[in-house]
């Protein structure tokens, strides 16, 4: 028997300064069961990062067409694929002939070794961009997950602080590669 996905439930208040978007969102994260929490948040705070009215999260671990966050047009072409940890080559360039805008969010102590191999393989991808979060805040994140979360993020200047109101963490991220 499969075993089912774990609902989270959170309420994201976003104040990102840098795109002066200020919105609230009403969340439900499917938790696939060989997800960490960790893992799980970072796909929250790549929401916040580039929240709008049609990014949605897909069946992502359940679906391995389709990435973990996606935005498409009103036609269905997708504008923005998210992907969170470290994907192989084959999931980046598949991402890349089909969407408009490609992100990778890597979030381990060992990304940088996954960088350095991967690196050279997709350096043609011109919608591509890579960042890596900071694994220190990244376990914090993990941390923090509950069942039913309310969470405000603020990011101005690059800067990501996400609070529960009793613990601020600062999610430093660090662009690998950029689109070009």
């Amino acid at each position: 028997m499969a075993l089912k996905a774990t609902i989270y439930k959170a309420e994201l208040s976003i104040a990102d300064m840098d795109r002066n978007y200020y919105e609230t969102h009403q969340l439900t994260l499917a938790r696939h069961p060989s997800e960490t929490d960790e893992r799980m948040m970072v796909r929250l705070v790549a929401f916040a990062i580039h929240a709008n009215e049609a990014l949605t999260f897909t069946k992502g671990l359940f679906d391995v067409e389709e990435p973990d966050l996606w935005q498409k047009d009103l036609t269905g072409a997708i504008e923005l694929s998210i992907e969170v940890g470290q994907p192989d080559e084959k999931v980046i360039l598949k991402a890349c002939g089909r969407s408009e805008h490609v992100y990778v969010y890597s979030y381990a102590a060992t990304s940088h070794i996954w960088w350095k191999a991967l690196a050279n393989k997709v350096e043609r991808c011109k919608n591509l961009t890579v960042v890596d979060l900071d694994a220190a805040a990244t376990e914090q994140l993990g941390k923090m997950a509950q069942r039913t979360m309310q969470f405000q993020c603020t990011i101005q200047d690059g800067q990501i602080w996400l609070t529960d109101g009793t613990e601020t963490v600062e999610i430093t991220r660090e662009v690998l590669k950029a689109e070009r």
